[in-house]
Formats: structure tokens, C-alpha cells, sequence
């Protein structure tokens, strides 16, 4: 399979891969054929990747680092715990979801059985969802970067699973904004600005009347806009008076919502993205900390689509942690535009000539 931009694919195409509605329902199945009907439904969804069947791609798949079973169960949990809050006054001390710490920690502890399973943690995040469902597949993709920086800080059992809640639940505060300022497409007024930077609060508050839930998970909540030079929110904290599971939420927040399209930008590539962080060391967060998280992503996921310096398009076959910028590729066109009639491919890293132009 291969991942394509959804301005580039056609009617009769293929999907390789399911696309889930909000909830974890599934909207497309894969092998289902697109028409221009779906191919519109898509786009007004904000879908704008997805993967297509190609014989010259047979056998690349994508390296997720958890399932898609754990995946949608994780999702639908985020999601029933989210809708169940939205609208909820807890002002008064009432608990709303009683079971919450354990649901929520049967959940983490599947996310990281998928991870402990993996021989590497070289994150390939590839799934593909709408707009809508952005709030509970980032939620679920939050804890998966965070459990894979907390492996490779070598936190304990314990550790982890404080970490994993608060990392699925760290947004739950934005159950209390309006769905105006959630769906805003345009900037936010001064007055919207301060309203979305109550959420960390609304979060903490929520979870703190959880007595299944470790105070430190909620401040995962509380804590994941504070920045390392104190030029976050809601208390301007600085340096390691920032919890580090907190610091962890934060990078793995910032990050996930960097690669991800949103209302008012298009997604970051994720060498755009890990270049960002770089440069946010010592402001945004702690410079070994983004060092950390850096190794273990994957700056050219499998079944990317990229063009050479060659004039060929390529797919990623594979990925080393050795190099990150030099993945082994398989050639879909070449540079005069016709297709290869046996494919073939080649590892970058031995072909020090041949550059990587751009990501399609």
C-alpha cells in the first residue's frame, strides 16, 4: 500500500487501510473502492491522506506501534468519557464516571503491551481519521508517545501507568469549552484566547475528584501547557517545577498536533515537525527530553510517498534507527513517468547521491 495525498487519488482507487469515524466506527473499510462521492465526503471530513492498494507496493504496511483492535477500544473509551463530562456540572462534587481510573488504566495497560511486544519503538503514527474524531484519536496518540518516551526513560510499571491516564485523559478539560471555540476555523478573539486557557484547570478539577486517579496523573491535565522557560499556562511554571510526566504529555501534545490538519492549517510533515522541536529545546521543553523523543520517531513512515533528486516517486519499504533520514524505498514511477515493470527498490543510506526532494 501506499499513503497518498487525497488530492491525488482517483476514482476506482482502492483503500488499503480503514479510516474510523470519531467514535472508532468504521467509516471506509479497507478494500473498499472510492468513488467521487466518498472521495468528496473525505475531503469536507478533513480527511486529506489516505492509503491506496498498489501492486507495486504489495507488502508494505504500515508499522503501527499499537493495533487497531487497542487502537478503537482506546478511542471509544476516550470517547464515552469525553461525552459523558461535556455538559456535566461537577461543581458540586458529583463524580460523573466512577470507574474512570480503571477503565482508563485496562486501556493504557493494553496500549502498552502492543508497545512492550514491538522489537523497536520507532514510531510510525498512520492513522487516519476526520476532524471530527481529532480530540479522541489525539488523546490515544498522546499516550502512545508517551508511553514510548516513559520506556525509554526507563519509568517503572507504576510510573507508566500514572503516566499512560494522565496522558489519555490530559484534554479532558476541553469537555467544558464551547464547541465554538473547539470548531474555530479562524483565530480566536482575547476573550475566546483566556476561556481555552481555562481547560488545563477545568482538566484538573475534573480528576482530582477521582479518587481512583493519582494526583499526578491530573496534573498531566493541569500542567501540559506549562513551558520550560515559564512562558506557559496556567501558572507560568519553569523548568523541573513542571511535573515530568506533565513535560512528557506536553511534547507528545505539541507534536501529535503538529502532524495533524486542523481547521485553520494544514499538518506539518513530520521532518517539519521534529525540526520545530529542535528549535523549541530549552524554551518549550527540556532539550534532552525532545532529544529523547526525537530518536524513536520515524521521519519518513512506511508507505510515505516521496520524490527524488532522481525525478523518481517512492515509496518507504523501511526504516532504520540508524539512519532516520535514509529509509530503504521502492521506486512506483520513474523520472520519465512510466511505472517500473518489476518493482524495485533501495536503501537510501547506501545511495549518498541520491537526495530526498520533498514528501508527497
Amino acid at each position: 500500500m501506499k499513503r497518498m495525498h487525497i488530492d491525488l487519488v482517483s476514482s476506482g482507487d482502492i483503500i488499503a487501510k480503514t479510516i474510523f469515524q470519531e467514535n472508532g466506527n468504521v467509516l471506509l473499510g479497507s478494500g473498499m473502492e472510492l468513488t467521487e462521492r466518498y472521495i468528496r465526503r473525505l475531503r469536507s471530513m478533513g480527511i486529506d491522506y489516505v492509503f491506496i492498494e498498489d501492486p507495486l507496493t504489495e507488502g508494505v504496511v504500515p508499522d503501527e506501534p499499537i493495533s487497531d483492535a487497542t487502537r478503537n477500544a482506546a478511542v471509544n473509551e476516550v470517547y464515552i468519557a469525553m461525552n459523558a463530562f461535556k455538559n456535566n456540572d461537577l461543581s458540586k462534587g458529583k463524580v460523573i464516571a466512577p470507574n474512570i481510573g480503571k477503565n482508563f488504566r485496562d486501556v493504557f495497560g493494553s496500549i502498552m503491551s502492543d508497545l512492550s511486544s514491538r522489537e523497536n519503538i520507532l514510531v510510525n503514527l498512520t492513522s487516519i481519521h476526520s476532524v471530527d474524531s481529532y480530540l479522541f484519536q489525539h488523546s490515544v496518540n498522546v499516550a502512545v508517545l508517551a508511553g514510548i518516551i516513559g520506556l525509554a526513560k526507563g519509568l517503572n510499571r507504576m510510573q507508566l501507568e500514572e503516566l499512560g491516564i494522565g496522558a489519555l485523559l490530559f484534554d479532558i478539560g476541553m469537555t467544558k469549552m464551547p464547541d465554538k471555540i473547539l470548531k474555530q476555523s479562524g483565530e480566536l478573539t482575547k476573550e475566546e484566547r483566556a476561556l481555552l486557557e481555562t481547560h488545563p484547570k477545568e482538566g484538573f478539577d475534573i480528576l482530582r475528584k477521582h479518587h481512583d486517579i493519582s494526583l499526578v496523573s491530573a496534573h498531566c491535565a493541569f500542567q501540559h501547557h506549562e513551558r520550560f522557560d515559564g512562558s506557559g499556562y496556567p501558572r507560568g511554571l519553569k523548568g523541573n517545577d513542571i511535573h515530568l510526566y506533565a513535560q512528557i504529555v506536553g511534547l507528545a501534545d505539541m507534536y501529535d498536533a503538529l502532524v495533524s490538519p486542523r481547521p485553520y492549517r494544514k499538518r506539518y510533515r513530520t521532518s517539519e515537525a521534529i525540526e520545530f522541536l529542535f528549535a523549541a529545546g530549552g524554551t518549550y521543553f527540556d532539550h534532552e527530553l525532545i532529544k529523547l523523543f526525537c530518536s524513536h520517531i520515524s521521519i519518513y513512515p512506511i508507505a510515505t510517498m516521496l520524490l527524488l533528486n532522481t525525478g523518481q516517486t517512492v515509496v518507504v519499504v523501511e526504516n532504520s534507527e540508524r539512519a532516520l533520514h535514509r529509509p530503504i524505498v521502492r521506486v512506483v514511477k520513474e523520472a520519465d513517468g512510466s511505472v517500473p515493470k518489476t518493482p524495485y527498490q533501495f536503501d537510501l543510506k547506501d545511495e549518498l547521491h541520491i537526495t530526498i526532494v520533498k514528501e508527497l
